[in-house]
């Protein structure tokens, strides 16, 4: 049955696009022009939803490369989203489609542009008004600038939205204004850079958001509050693995136009505790081993450019480098998804809206959603503290796949966006053959976790101490004061076959070692050094020098402008494409 909107009719007449007449109809949800030439047997019928109408303008307008009207009176221009695959990726491109209609009249000109902003502004209740825009020159190609004032700032302007833009002059900026300055009256704060502009935002707009809330962010224990400015981002970095992997491209017109019409994607956050009361956030990847070697060797060579990733990536591989430590971790629900359940976190995903539901249960209009979650340790059955010895070639937590374009599928490619969950990658030591097996599966479509030597889990939070310091760093109330309480966790000595084979088995508390998946050191004749006794953690691209860290999920703390990657199996490009009569394409959400 349609809604009661659907069905109330807002405005219809006969309209001129080009040559040809059409019946146009604006309806509560949608605008639909359909040809009226009863000569021709098939017909086109185009519905674009309201919610993705860009914006109106009275007369012949074009856009994009650069502004030009030319109003006779009597005609006005619609701007939509238009929908293409992206050949290099599995993401769908938006680009800015535009049809010119021409009125019988000025008077009914004005009419429909009237209707047209009303109905945009009644049903598009979480568009932008006024953004917060930080562009980094520095990142990237150093193109920032350019790619916001040609390709962006038109789309704003087009939209009705106002922009106070700041370009950044040093490490923290953005992150140090978001923390000190007056943000009154903005709805969201957009990144014109790259992960690591994003991941200062992401911080300042994090720890704003629990100051005024009189939260103390450093204190594990502390469920944090939802952050109500949404994050945009505007890939202009050198890798863009948030925006690949929440978006499904890298391009700056896809993304400034999934800001304007206001999407909203909820993100899961990672917080890490390190060090005497520190904290970082991480979305995407914190690593020990392997990508904490990488990044630490890139920093020596900066002068390289991006290339210090790959010369940085060869040195630390060809040192064939393993650490001890323990890794304890608080296992998910396995009921409800598993890191290898070949399922892919779309647009729509019904396990991140479950999630959804089963944070905030318990919301009320009264107060704050996120105030309502009881936090990811609050669940006695889903299983207690896991404890797992021996030496590892890398140890990766990642709240989504990670991909990114030379990773197509990521590190994890069943991770959700915003199911309260992390996954936790396990590498043991092994030869070096087989870790570049394992690295080499990243940029395939092959199974990376189909080896022996490599498990994965997911989880809501996990701690990693030193080898022989499992027991101190479980004592240590910095880190687990409060958390152990709350789902009565504790770690017992046993054994078992395997993680999978424990979560399957419901086991709790269990504690294994790697006797049997470590291998005898390789050290390589080009790269014969010896081999530190610590690595250092990679946490977004940022280095944490503890090697004991606690980290814990939060289940959809913050909110971007964007709605998860689109199938782009499903696109009908309705353009191109020629309907029999009486049929409709219509650009769907």
């Amino acid at each position: 049955m349609k809604t009661q909107m659907e069905t109330d009719l807002k405005l219809e007449s006969s309209l001129w696009v080009g040559n040809k007449r059409h019946l146009a109809v604006l309806t509560g949800w949608h605008l639909r022009w359909t040809e009226a030439d009863k000569k021709n047997p098939d017909k086109k019928t185009v519905s674009v939803p309201v919610a993705e109408v860009v914006g109106v303008e009275e007369g012949r307008v074009e856009i994009l490369p650069h502004k030009s009207v030319e109003d006779t009176g009597r005609d006005f221009t619609v701007f939509y989203v238009k929908r293409s695959n992206s050949r290099t990726t599995s993401g769908l491109l938006w680009r800015l489609g535009r049809t010119q209609f021409t009125c019988p009249s000025r008077v009914l000109r004005d009419q429909w542009t009237k209707h047209l902003w009303t109905v945009l502004k009644t049903h598009s209740p979480l568009r932008p008004h006024r953004l917060l825009v930080f562009i980094n020159p520095f990142g990237g190609k150093n193109n920032g600038r350019q790619i916001y004032h040609s390709l962006v700032a038109p789309l704003f302007e087009l939209a009705g939205i106002s922009s106070h833009v700041i370009v950044t002059e040093r490490a923290n900026h953005a992150r140090d204004h978001l923390l000190k300055k007056d943000l009154t009256g903005f709805d969201g704060v957009v990144c014109v850079g790259g992960d690591g502009m994003f991941n200062e935002i992401l911080h300042g707009v994090i720890g704003r958001t629990q100051q005024e809330a009189g939260l103390c962010e450093n204190d594990p224990a502390v469920t944090l509050q939802q952050c109500p400015l949404h994050i945009g981002i505007i890939p202009a970095g050198s890798t863009d693995c948030v925006c690949y992997a929440t978006v499904g491209v890298i391009d700056p017109v896809t993304s400034a136009l999934h800001i304007v019409i206001g999407d909203s994607q909820p993100l899961d956050v990672c917080s890490v505790h390190y060090g005497p009361g520190q904290v970082r956030y991480s979305v995407s990847l914190v690593g020990y081993g392997f990508y904490g070697d990488v990044l630490a060797e890139s920093e020596k060579h900066r002068w390289m450019g991006p290339f210090r990733y790959d010369y940085s990536g060869a040195v630390v591989f060809l040192s064939n480098r393993s650490y001890s430590g323990t890794v304890q971790y608080l296992p998910a629900d396995p009921l409800l998804s598993g890191p290898r359940d070949k399922t892919r976190c779309l647009s729509g995903c019904g396990v991140c809206s479950r999630s959804t539901e089963r944070l905030f249960r318990n919301s009320s209009d009264s107060g704050s959603l996120y105030s309502s979650y009881s936090g990811p340790f609050s669940n006695d059955s889903e299983g207690e503290w896991v404890s797992v010895d021996g030496r590892f070639k890398c140890v990766s937590l990642t709240c989504m796949s990670s991909s990114c374009a030379k990773s197509p599928l990521g590190l994890s490619p069943s991770a959700h966006l915003a199911d309260g969950t992390g996954d936790l990658i396990l590498v043991w030591d092994t030869n070096p053959l087989g870790f570049l097996k394992y690295l080499h599966r990243h940029t395939t479509t092959q199974d990376q976790f189909d080896l022996p030597f490599v498990e994965v889990h997911r989880v809501k939070a996990v701690r990693f101490a030193l080898a022989g310091r499992g027991e101190e760093a479980e004592d240590n109330q910095s880190l687990s004061n409060g958390m152990d309480g709350e789902d009565g966790g504790h770690v017992e000595n046993g054994s078992g076959a395997g993680s999978l084979q424990h979560l399957a088995a419901g086991a709790k508390g269990q504690t294994r070692t790697s006797e049997d998946k470590t291998v005898t050191p390789f050290m390589c004749g080009l790269c014969c050094r010896k081999t530190p006794a610590v690595s250092v953690w990679n946490c977004d691209g940022e280095i944490l020098p503890f090697p004991e860290i606690f980290c814990k999920i939060h289940g959809q703390l913050v909110h971007l402008y964007a709605r998860g990657i689109e199938d782009g199996d499903s696109l009908r490009d309705c353009t191109e494409e020629r309907v029999e009569s009486n049929t409709t394409c219509i650009l769907q959400r």
